[in-house]
């Protein structure tokens, strides 16, 4: 079956915009959930997704309750949770490869939940604002399409994307929201800010900037999370774009620059001091060939697993 909104197939050909519109409970649902004041997620309990990175987990997970993500300009932010087995995915989308990161998150809640019958797919969609390329409405509709070709009833609880996320301030357009939190316990959807990225936050980023595709981090069933291992092509001339102005950083590197966070700069410059020092990482951080595993603990910290297999 299709994408689904109170029963009916939702027209994914239609904008974002029009089908809110033809939707009233989503479109009510998209100016309460900007109206909501920011609320700052981590380091207990939390579990910080990245750009291209997925993350899924069931209400009976001891270690996290939260999965968050934020800095989404362009980007988009998927909730897709199974009502009946409580297994909840948050995924960071950048419309690298949208179809297949789609059945991604699918097959993420499926592998977590016994019996799909029992419940329903209940999906929520965040991200994007007008932005001049018109990068975000290009990617909601890719979503919106993506979700309505799975076989799988799903039913869209929250749309709030490109024009529903839009604000302008002295001519300028912002998305109203950067960030989204689940609490994998109620199911609940907030509004956020991400206070902890942790672990290996600049080994994650270097293999997203490098080209890398889209990869679950956690595993729920040992409540673990898994970092690569990942290897990439030498990054060129990190030594001349480390050297750059602020300005000039910001232009060539974000999809919209007016509206990325004050953050954006001294993230990208720390990226591309890792890359520069860790060329080939399958020699410099992986020549084990295995991946680095992390247990969160009770203060919220992330401690290293060394163990056989890991």
């Amino acid at each position: 079956m299709p994408l689904l909104c109170d029963s009916q197939r939702l027209d994914v050909t239609l904008s974002a915009t029009r089908i809110a519109q033809m939707h009233s409970r989503l479109e009510e649902g998209a100016k309460a959930l900007t109206s909501q004041p920011t609320q700052t997620f981590g380091p207990k309990g939390f579990l910080y997704v990245q750009q291209r990175e997925l993350a899924a987990t069931t209400s009976k997970d001891s270690a996290i309750s939260i999965l968050g993500s934020d800095d989404a300009t362009t980007c988009h932010i998927v909730v897709l949770r199974h009502t009946g087995s409580g297994a909840t995915c948050l995924a960071h989308c950048d419309g690298s490869d949208t179809e297949s990161e789609v059945e991604d998150i699918l097959q993420a809640v499926k592998y977590l939940s016994n019996n799909t019958e029992d419940g329903r797919l209940e999906l929520h969609l965040i991200g994007g604002f007008i932005d001049k390329r018109r990068l975000s409405q290009k990617l909601s509709s890719q979503l919106l399409r993506a979700f309505d070709n799975q076989s799988d009833d799903i039913h869209l609880i929250t749309l709030c994307v490109s024009e529903l996320n839009d604000s302008e301030e002295k001519g300028i357009h912002l998305p109203i929201i950067y960030g989204i939190a689940v609490n994998v316990k109620t199911a609940e959807i907030f509004k956020a800010s991400c206070e902890d990225r942790k672990p290996d936050d600049d080994l994650r980023s270097a293999y997203t900037f490098t080209g890398g595709t889209m990869l679950s981090i956690y595993d729920a069933k040992k409540e673990q999370l898994s970092i690569g291992p990942y290897s990439w092509i030498p990054f060129p001339n990190t030594a001349f774009w480390l050297e750059q102005e602020d300005g000039q950083i910001l232009e060539c590197f974000s999809t919209s620059p007016q509206a990325e966070p004050p953050h954006f700069v001294a993230h990208i410059r720390s990226t591309f001091q890792f890359l520069k020092e860790n060329p080939y990482p399958m020699k410099s951080i992986f020549a084990d060939r295995k991946p680095r595993v992390y247990r969160k603990q009770l203060d919220g910290s992330w401690e290293r697993v060394l163990s056989q297999g890991t």
